[in-house]
């Protein structure tokens, strides 16, 4: 059956946010296919989770180059996607992309080399089937290529037209500042920042969100949910069917320590309270107070969707509020 968009999807609740100083705008949740959308995955579970994040109204897509597993097979499934169902959306899509993590052998495989970044950008665009990206981004910080070459890789992306924006991943404070300077002086201006940033990580207060505000330059914080500690999934056992009972590197047995299921169990008191899940809750305080444009999620079924989703009908934090979670944070 050929997929029809909701028509009600603008008018939903979905809230759209100006990033940094630019025109553009994101909705304030975004949909990464880190997880879920590889070669391993069924196709038709992530086709419904794209179709359902759409329908409300999530128009943000975050990609990159090494996403699968295998590698690339992330962009493969969201080309699938693009041509079968939402071909005629683009121009309603944001489509984010990045390059500096390993894809293939040899040296030019990983890293922020000229060579590096650009050939990258043009296999990703194959993949996906698309002549542009929306947001092309350094995925992280090279200690061996001048940062000059690294932003403006990034600069002559949107000088072919292959890129609409720039942005950086993983960089720390003065590394931002000075990526920013550059691609201001090319410019090309650094349009986001993409953090790692949650109750539980909260290295963007220090110093980085700063620089940011300073710079005008926006920001979309990935692992919002701490990787699945900040939902109810993990309160009372590991589920057999989680990602930390699988062969996950990025969340294993031990990263579920009792000092942090403690604290989300207080947490989840609290969201409780408020009349939403702990994840709605993790996620809009993230997005609380301005301090990122755009919450970065990921999904393995229709449902989570809905959930975050829904976090977006109470948004909103009382001092103490606010003052009760820090205290939470604070113990142990």
């Amino acid at each position: 059956m050929t997929y029809q968009a909701q028509e009600s999807r603008y008018t939903g609740g979905m809230l759209y946010r100006r990033t940094g100083a630019s025109g553009l705008k994101l909705s304030a949740i975004s949909l990464g296919l880190w997880h879920n959308y590889g070669g391993h995955d069924a196709y038709e579970n992530g086709r419904a989770m794209f179709r359902r994040a759409f329908d409300l109204g999530i128009t943000h897509i975050d990609l990159a180059n090494n996403y699968g597993p295998p590698p690339g097979s992330a962009e493969e499934t969201f080309g699938r996607l693009l041509k079968a169902d939402f071909a005629p959306y683009r121009d309603e899509l944001v489509v984010a992309t990045k390059a500096g993590y390993r894809m293939w052998p040899g040296p030019y495989g990983e890293w922020g080399s000229r060579k590096s970044m650009l050939a990258s950008l043009d296999q990703s665009l194959k993949r996906m089937g698309l002549d542009y990206v929306d947001i092309f981004y350094s995925h992280r910080f090279d200690p061996n290529t001048p940062l000059e070459e690294t932003m403006g890789a990034l600069s002559h992306a949107v000088r072919q037209g292959k890129a609409l924006y720039v942005g950086i991943s993983n960089y720390n404070a003065e590394q931002t500042k000075e990526a920013v300077r550059i691609l201001r002086a090319l410019g090309t201006p650094c349009l986001i920042h993409q953090v790692h940033y949650s109750m539980f990580e909260r290295k963007l207060e220090e110093g980085l969100q700063q620089v940011l505000e300073e710079e005008g330059v926006g920001s979309i914080a990935y692992s919002p949910l701490a990787r699945g500690l900040l939902t109810d999934r993990y309160l009372e056992r590991i589920p057999e069917d989680s990602r930390a009972a699988g062969a996950s590197v990025f969340l294993r047995p031990e990263d579920i320590t009792e000092a942090k299921v403690a604290k989300a169990r207080l947490l989840n008191a609290l969201a409780a309270e408020r009349g939403q899940t702990l994840a709605q809750m993790a996620v809009v305080w993230a997005l609380q107070q301005g301090r990122v444009t755009s919450a970065l999620i990921g999904a393995s079924r229709v449902s989570q969707i809905e959930d975050i989703a829904g976090a977006l009908r109470n948004p909103d934090f009382s001092a103490e509020e606010l003052a009760r979670i820090e205290t939470i944070l604070a113990e142990g």
